[in-house]
């Protein structure tokens, strides 16, 4: 079992560690649902999103139910949110950025230009311009998604998951997650790189 909180210190605040981290992602959708029940008078809440008063969505930003979006969030103009959001206080959504079935922990930015699918990002990460965390092989045969857990490949049994980015964790400008990575704490990946942690076999 990957431990979330060795990664996100926050996370048993918001979440319950009972689950692998694309099975959160699986079920987040009905888990926000769930969230709202309990989402207090600060929040607006329409169609299954739920949006703090404080929050600032500029114009032309699309959200999807169910979300929710926390204190002093930013969501910039044209950026689109999707398949199950849930982003935590202080997280900035830069311009046409496009989020799927993601959280967002405390202070993160998501600079312009990103996508981050079926993705679990920490505390004070930082997403330079253009980087993507990249959720599905389109190029494999067999597009199940493997990760590489203290030395041990773990089969996750489903074809869609991002990233799990540790607390801050800095993604330069253009780089590239593969499907299934996983970044500890203090992570840096340089502008332009690609992280791909499980090369599969190939045959020639």
């Amino acid at each position: 079992m990957i431990v979330i909180e060795d990664y996100i210190k926050s996370f048993s605040k918001y979440f319950k560690q009972h689950q692998q981290p694309w099975e959160i992602i699986n079920e987040l959708p009905e888990t926000i649902i769930e969230f709202l029940k309990n989402c207090n008078a600060d929040f607006k809440i329409e169609n299954n999103i739920a949006v703090h008063k404080t929050a600032v969505i500029e114009a032309g930003a699309i959200l999807k139910s169910p979300a929710i979006i926390g204190t002093n969030c930013f969501i910039g103009a044209n950026a689109y949110l999707r398949g199950g959001i849930f982003l935590a206080d202080g997280v900035t959504i830069g311009t046409g950025c496009e989020i799927k079935s993601s959280i967002i922990f405390n202070e993160s930015a998501i600079a312009h230009f990103n996508f981050i699918g079926n993705s679990i990002i920490g505390s004070n990460v930082n997403f330079e311009a253009g980087a993507v965390t990249a959720n599905h092989y389109n190029e494999r045969a067999d597009k199940q998604i493997e990760v590489l857990y203290n030395g041990t490949i773990i089969k996750t049994n489903t074809n869609k998951f991002g990233a799990l980015a540790g607390d801050n964790c800095k993604i330069g400008a253009n780089a590239v997650l593969s499907p299934g990575t996983l970044l500890t704490k203090n992570t840096i990946v340089k502008r332009l790189e690609l992280v791909e942690q499980v090369i599969p076999f190939r045959t020639l």
